[in-house]
């Protein structure tokens, strides 16, 4: 397992250096800079804010620049944000985007999990056809779509829930941002685990085990569970990166102050500082999320290892 691990890790130092290789030039050579305005500076300051940034160096000391500062995990200094570095004010929304992304994905597991099941189980039945419904809907209907919906019908006609701000950080004020941001990803989990608990549940282990007299729910439980989880598995890493990078449009839509706004803040300044170190924060938490989804896909199929 060790030796896995190891090469997944190594597999990932390529992909990471290419992608920040690319972020890097992408944004510096795209129009404007971080100092433009609607009322432009004086020569002479522009000229001294490029000089304190090392703005007017070649473009490939600037990017070997950066990467020896990366090497030391320091993210550098935000270009519009005074007296905050990148990693400073990445920490100070990290909290909020951590809560509200953990709390859909747990929420998104939950709800996808017992969905499937409950489909697989009731197979072509109203049920099944009702929870199918459900997942399309989930599927079709983008978030900041059902986010003024879920708004306008809970928050303003019924005062039931608050249609923004995060409060003590309670349920109370993360309940519809937690609906609209796991709602896709309940919606693909049930449809992948139907599918798999399905073709389990056909499986000749499946049919041994109720010859023996075994209940319905105790043969999903001990025996059709796991086999029937590893597709749902796979697809658990790139949903928790989503959760946690597609948080932005939710946090700025119920004004939720974590990466989000940062990042929403920065791009609309050309704060190349912060945009990238956005962008590199989230590129290696994708990367870590997927490692562990392959640890254990790795323990739920052994056979893995040995490919």
């Amino acid at each position: 397992m060790f030796g896995f691990a190891l090469r997944r890790l190594l597999s990932t130092i390529p992909v990471l250096l290419i992608a920040i290789t690319a972020c890097f030039f992408i944004l510096r050579l795209a129009p404007g800079g971080p100092f433009d305005a609607e009322r432009a500076l004086p020569p002479e300051v522009l000229a001294n804010l490029r000089a304190y940034y090392h703005l007017d160096d070649p473009l490939i000391v600037q990017y070997l620049r950066y990467l020896g500062r990366l090497a030391q995990f320091d993210l550098g200094p935000s270009f519009v944000t005074k007296d905050f570095s990148v990693a400073r004010q990445i920490g100070i929304g990290l909290p909020y985007t951590l809560v509200l992304g953990g709390t859909a994905f747990l929420v998104a597991i939950v709800g996808g999990l017992v969905a499937g099941i409950v489909g697989a189980i009731y197979q072509n039945r109203s049920v099944d056809y009702f929870v199918a419904a459900v997942a399309m809907t989930g599927l079709v209907v983008p978030n900041f779509l059902v986010a003024p919906i879920l708004q306008l019908v809970f928050g303003v006609k019924l005062a039931w829930l608050p249609v923004g701000g995060w409060g003590d950080g309670s349920p109370y004020f993360l309940t519809l941002p937690v609906i609209v941001l796991s709602l896709p990803h309940i919606a693909r989990i049930s449809r992948l685990m139907r599918g798999s608990m399905v073709e389990t549940l056909n499986a000749n282990f499946i049919k041994t085990a109720k010859a023996k007299g075994i209940g319905r729910w105790r043969t999903v439980l001990r025996h059709a569970l796991r086999p029937a989880l590893t597709p749902v598995v796979s697809y658990l890493g790139p949903a928790a990166s989503y959760l946690l990078t597609g948080s932005i449009v939710v946090e700025q839509i119920f004004g939720i102050p974590g990466i989000g706004r940062y990042f929403v803040g920065a791009a609309l300044n050309r704060d190349y500082g912060m945009v990238l170190g956005t962008v590199i924060f989230y590129m290696v938490l994708i990367v870590v999320l997927n490692l562990l989804v392959d640890l254990t896909y790795a323990w739920l199929d052994p056979k893995v290892r040995t490919r």
